[in-house]
């Protein structure tokens, strides 16, 4: 079987979300073909060859941008690599044309609720992002394109289906940890510090979190992600000074995975407050890590994080605070920290691309009767 992925969406210098994904599964599955030598073969759809140092080392195509004009025409050239079966790590592929099944992806329904698009979208594709996402019938044209839709996590299915999103299968493909974590150890003795790790957009709801460090003396909150420097100043303000805290914040401003990787090993929880996810991918990084996490209160990390998470209300600093002090009960931070291991190990990116095939494979079968 001659699989094609669309790995257009990987980022040039460091991965977000959805490069994450798409780069993930595509390790996974060279690796499943690899070691169960199953005949299958994978060509990577790429935009820019700098998109290859994030990618692994797999057969692969340049084509055009995803966001280029010419991307409405782009399954006339993917029909050329005579695909058994396509797959988008989203919604937005080409389909005029096309001579191949189709599985497109949708991650999350966020914003229909939360409507501020991402920053670093072109002007143009932002106020279309606007208008796309002010009624569900644009999303229902796209996912009807596609033989089957993918998602990233149960919570997600059901609300696609609920809103009646798509008349085609919906299938999980899901998220899941870095592969060869090794954890911490749970007995030894955290620093005190919590990571956030996310955008800085307003439903992530980091203002709660950077209030509540104002209940959490001698503790430091580490905020890893890009941020501009307004949106800074306005968290900044929220901080009571240190001399009155005794807690502080920094502000790391992009880290690379190995330092991503350092931070969560020495401190004491991961800290979200999100009010809409899709997954929550830094939810089962920690716990995979051994760092315990605490979240909302809220189905799509319930599902994630099981039982082994902390969940408090997003909109409480001082019940961010009471479940930090939770974790500095005698052992609690050890079980926690055991509990998050064994979470994380019921996801992996073997299970995800091992569904991917058989859905792949079902299609395949369809489309040869």
């Amino acid at each position: 079987m001659h699989i094609v992925i669309d790995a257009r969406f990987t980022r040039l210098d460091r991965h977000d979300g959805i490069s994450r994904y798409g780069a993930s599964l595509i390790s996974a599955l060279a690796e499943l073909a690899s070691s169960e030598s199953t005949g299958d073969s994978l060509t990577m759809l790429i935009s820019d060859r700098r998109q290859l140092s994030l990618l692994p080392d797999v057969p692969y195509e340049l084509i055009n941008s995803p966001l280029s004009p010419t991307e409405l025409f782009v399954a006339r050239r993917v029909n050329k690599l005579k695909p058994d079966v396509v797959f988008c790590p989203m919604q937005t592929m080409g389909t005029f044309g096309r001579r191949y099944p189709l599985i497109l992806t949708l991650h999350d329904l966020i914003y229909y609720d939360n409507p501020t698009p991402p920053g670093f979208l072109p002007a143009p594709v932002r106020i279309l992002w606007r208008l796309f996402h002010l009624s569900y019938w644009p999303q229902r044209l796209l996912l009807n394109r596609a033989d089957v839709v993918a998602t990233i996590s149960e919570t997600t299915r059901k609300l696609i289906l609920a809103g009646g999103l798509t008349r085609k299968p919906v299938t999980i493909v899901g998220n899941a940890p870095q592969q060869g974590t090794v954890p911490r150890d749970p007995d030894t003795t955290p620093q005190k510090s919590l990571i956030y790790m996310g955008s800085f957009m307003p439903y992530k709801n980091v203002e709660p979190l950077i209030r509540a460090m104002e209940f959490l003396p001698g503790y430091t909150l580490h905020l890893l992600s890009r941020i501009t420097d307004d949106r800074r100043r306005e968290l900044e303000d929220l901080l009571p000074p240190t001399s009155s805290a005794g807690a502080s914040i920094r502000f790391h401003n992009g880290v690379s995975d190995e330092e991503y990787d350092r931070l969560l090993r020495d401190s004491t929880a991961l800290v979200t407050l999100s009010r809409a996810e899709g997954y929550g991918l830094p939810v089962i990084e920690a716990m995979a890590t051994g760092t315990p996490v605490i979240a909302t209160d809220m189905p799509i990390f319930r599902e994630v994080g099981g039982t082994a998470a902390l969940y408090v209300d997003p909109d409480s600093p001082e019940a961010v605070a009471e479940a930090v002090n939770v974790l500095e009960s005698p052992g609690e931070w050890a079980r926690s920290s055991r509990k998050g291991i064994a979470q994380a190990a019921t996801y992996s990116w073997e299970q995800s691309a091992r569904s991917f095939i058989d859905t792949a494979r079902t299609l395949k079968a369809r489309s040869s009767r």
